[in-house]
């Protein structure tokens, strides 16, 4: 399932699409994705074929919460390829937005 959640910043500097409804979720995991589709999990820079290795590794043991941190300007398929591999994992997956101004 896919939500949309207001929540902190991640490390890398993406504009966050907006959205009504928003909820305050507690990150667990977080991938980002720039403009320019640069990709990291919790921070660390990773190329995007390491992103599922990546999650694997930090879901082992303890299916959590999985933010996804994705530039507006990034083709919808990066949300779809990523999101689906976290929702693989058996992680739940939201989505981070910013409200309306």
């Amino acid at each position: 399932m896919l939500t949309s959640s207001f929540i902190t910043p991640s490390g890398l500097p993406v504009n966050l699409p907006s959205s009504e409804a928003s909820d305050i979720v507690m990150q667990e995991v977080t991938v980002t994705i720039t403009k320019d589709l640069r990709f990291s999990v919790n921070d660390r820079i990773v190329d995007r074929e390491a992103v599922k290795g990546e999650l694997t590794t930090l879901l082992k043991e303890k299916k959590g919460q999985v933010v996804l941190h994705i530039d507006k300007e990034v083709p919808v398929e990066y949300l779809v390829e990523i999101g689906g591999i976290a929702a693989g994992l058996e992680a739940n997956v939201s989505i981070a937005t910013k409200p309306y101004k």
